[in-house]
């Protein structure tokens, strides 16, 4: 897993002006076009993954560069501005409900060829594993699913806290696609690193992943049993639990029982008995509640310990449009598409000057950006 880093994302009000979004369009359009021409449609997939670079691309365009609609403009920007025709891909999606008729929407693309049936499956798991796997208190309500002419796909969706305003975004893509449990995402970018995160998509959490699965094997009568033997000691009175107890060591937020576990979906486990966790993650009803339950049955009972880590670390064109770090100067914006515009019709018919050009520019660059750092 490629860990993006950390940005402070933070809620802003208001939308983004008209002005900049018909600037916005057109240029993410060229930039987006000249990525396929150059490299193809998989390459600019797997640059949308990083989120580093989709955030450099929102600033690019001129928004934000800590506001959480630096994702959700910049995706409904691509969304608009991509088309089979000129990218060989396009982008479905958005936040609200719209986020929830992305099945719909790649259902029919089967009128364009793709297996809209498998790519709908994707996003409802994706959805999914960020939402119950990984529980670190940001609520799902962008989903965004991009995807080409070969059905290479990359997924940017975010999370809000509602208590901070913070927001995350989790980046996915099918190019470092193995499963979708085991360290999944192609990146993360969010607000700030949460104390209270269980992440059971880390290679840590394996051994609790795997008892959790034993103990959903079990009779539910029984799973009950261990809940209720837990349930009642509470957050103070589970400090007694873990190894190494001191009278005044504090227990951290995270180890909080859940209220109430959804039995119908742990009963239906024990029928299907999943064969593994991505089986049981999926079975109808298994929420974030019902996944913390089997989780800290997993840990404090039989002692198979997930990870509370963050699974976020640190790192870190056009101004924006709140004057930050500049006023967006329009003249110079329309110039710069008229520019990427004509470069690229000119490349189509070979004369590639505008385009050598601009990658000469590289050479003037800073070192960060032509040699970054590994993360």
């Amino acid at each position: 897993m490629r860990r993006g880093g950390v940005a402070d994302l933070k809620l802003h009000p208001g939308k983004a002006p008209h002005w900049l979004v018909k600037r916005m369009i057109p240029m993410a359009s060229a930039i987006c076009a000249f990525i396929v021409d150059e490299y193809g449609p998989k390459e600019l997939l797997n640059r949308l993954s990083d989120p580093v670079w989709f955030q450099a691309l929102s600033n690019a365009l001129g928004y934000d560069w800590d506001s959480s609609g630096s994702t959700t403009v910049t995706c409904g920007v691509l969304k608009t501005a991509l088309n089979f025709e000129t990218h060989r891909m396009v982008g479905v999606g958005g936040k609200g409900l719209v986020s929830r008729k992305v099945p719909d929407r790649l259902i029919a693309l089967e009128d364009f060829g793709l297996d809209g049936a498998r790519l709908a499956s994707i996003s409802r798991a994706v959805a999914k594993v960020d939402n119950a796997a990984i529980q670190d208190g940001y609520q799902l309500y962008q989903h965004v699913f991009f995807v080409d002419e070969e059905e290479n796909w990359t997924v940017v969706q975010q999370g809000m806290d509602q208590d901070s305003n913070d927001a995350r975004r989790y980046h996915w893509t099918s190019s470092e696609f193995q499963d979708f449990i085991d360290e999944p995402h192609s990146g993360m970018i969010s607000g700030q690193v949460k104390r209270a995160t269980l992440d059971l998509t880390s290679k840590v959490s394996d051994d609790c992943r795997k008892t959790s699965l034993d103990v959903v094997k079990e009779k539910p009568i029984r799973i009950r049993r261990m809940f209720e033997d837990i349930k009642p000691y509470g957050e103070s009175s589970l400090i007694p639990w873990l190894e190494g107890f001191e009278p005044n060591y504090e227990l951290p937020a995270y180890k909080v029982i859940p209220k109430r576990m959804e039995w119908r979906a742990v009963r239906k486990a024990y029928e299907t008995q999943p064969s593994n966790f991505e089986e049981l993650l999926f079975i109808q009803g298994m929420g974030p509640a019902t996944i913390r339950g089997l989780s800290l049955i997993s840990e404090l009972i039989y002692g198979s310990t997930p990870s509370w880590v963050d699974p976020v670390r640190m790192c870190f064109a056009f101004g924006g449009k709140d004057g930050v770090p500049f006023p967006v100067p329009r003249k110079a914006y329309d110039s710069a598409i008229q520019f990427m515009e004509e470069a690229l019709n000119e490349a189509r018919i070979g004369r590639r000057e505008k385009v050598l050009g601009l990658k000469r520019l590289k050479k003037f660059s800073p070192p960060i950006i032509h040699n970054p750092p590994l993360s």
